[in-house]
């Protein structure tokens, strides 16, 4: 293994934009803190380990075990 790289001649990878996006989530942070000691005793980042969750939630088709009410459109909270 040398001990320098030159990399001055590399590009960056024309496939990175179709492997991850970026979203913004609102998350309890009681949530957030789950999955950041999960993650932290697993030794990998929580965005990984939230991002794995979920996409075998995605593959497995799991649906959530909630009932949401929707809020009509016209209450005052919305």
């Amino acid at each position: 293994m040398r001990e320098e790289y030159d990399f001055s001649q590399s590009r960056k990878n024309p496939y990175a934009s179709r492997l991850k996006r970026q979203v913004t989530i609102r998350l309890d942070a009681s949530t957030v803190e789950y999955f950041k000691q999960m993650a932290a005793d697993m030794g990998m980042p929580y965005q990984n380990l939230i991002n794995l969750f979920l996409r075998d939630c995605a593959t497995k088709r799991k649906q959530p075990a909630v009932e949401w009410i929707p809020v009509p459109s016209n209450h005052p909270a919305v």
